[in-house]
């Protein structure tokens, strides 16, 4: 039998999870507020699609997607890189406050994941349908985009919180100009800062260009600098490419920018998540055709970030 690429972590998750799940939360409580008003009316039917749903639970073994073997030798902390998936449960609760969604799509890779969290989230009674689907959540995210063009009145809040960088930009611009609202966890500091190196190139620039929707050298030239070093005694002056300072908050303008060429609305000051050390690590943005819905969620970010 093949050696089983999962790891184990008992408790694993930090402040910057809470925060993360916090927020989520009460947009979707906004969401729901406003779009029970107008759903009967509109004969709207709407749907919660998690592409990374996860194992639902913290306290055990969850079978983990394989994308950091991608970055060979590189050295990664899996506390900042390991993400909870505990938005599930959050959401389902809500029914017990006011009417959900008429559907609830959660997509995982692993079946051992989905069998899990179907057995957690059992408890929960929802007039929703719940529907559980294995695969890639790019693949999904594309029959997705496909159904909602041919059901307009189908209206989605969409979380996509990957484990790192397996969202492609065509994911994105598949459901782009569908009544999608999107939430979508950004790993500016905890990967792809990483791939942005030093010494003046990228590193795996195909998988920069497929997250960023950019050729290399557009994401080269966003990213490095040439400068001139001072010439001493024993050297004549010259030119050195650097990395630009704040790389990270450059790489969270850089995806806005990019979701901004998309959608019509995006949070102009994303959510920030700081790992135990203070550094950021990833970036929680929403982007949606209305103004609406980004309005609460920079509010909900801002509160956020004013109470820490």
């Amino acid at each position: 039998m093949a050696k089983s690429n999962t790891t184990q972590h008992k408790g694993w998750g930090g402040d910057w999870t809470e925060e993360k799940l916090d927020c989520f939360e009460k947009y979707v409580r906004a969401y729901l507020t406003i779009m029970n008003k107008h759903r009967d009316k509109f004969n709207w039917k709407l749907m919660y699609f998690d592409g990374f749903a996860g194992c639902g639970d913290r306290q055990i073994t969850c079978e983990e997607n394989t994308s950091v073997s991608l970055f060979g030798d590189e050295e990664f902390d899996t506390k900042e890189l390991q993400v909870y998936q505990g938005a599930a449960e959050r959401v389902l609760k809500i029914e017990k406050d006011m009417r959900g969604f008429d559907y609830y799509y959660f997509i995982d890779m692993y079946e051992e994941n989905l069998t899990h969290l179907e057995l957690k989230l059992a408890q929960y009674q929802t007039k929703g349908k719940k529907v559980y689907r294995r695969g890639d959540a790019n693949s999904w995210i594309l029959e997705l985009a496909s159904y909602l063009r041919s059901h307009p009145k189908t209206k989605v809040l969409c979380l996509l919180d990957p484990f790192g960088m397996n969202i492609q930009w065509k994911s994105i611009e598949a459901i782009a100009g569908t009544g999608v609202d999107l939430w979508i966890l950004v790993p500016t500091g905890s990967i792809v800062n990483r791939l942005i190196q030093n010494n003046g190139k990228l590193r795996y620039p195909d998988k920069l260009e497929d997250f960023f929707g950019l050729p290399a050298q557009a994401i080269s030239d966003r990213f490095y600098r040439e400068e001139e070093i001072p010439s001493d005694l024993f050297s004549n002056e010259h030119k050195e490419v650097r990395k630009v300072k704040n790389v990270i908050h450059e790489i969270a303008q850089l995806y806005n920018e990019q979701l901004g060429n998309l959608f019509e609305y995006v949070t102009s000051k994303p959510l920030t998540l700081l790992n135990s050390k203070g550094v950021p690590i990833f970036h929680f943005v929403c982007a949606s055709f209305n103004l609406t819905a980004v309005k609460i969620a920079q509010q909900i970010f801002a509160k956020k970030q004013s109470n820490r």
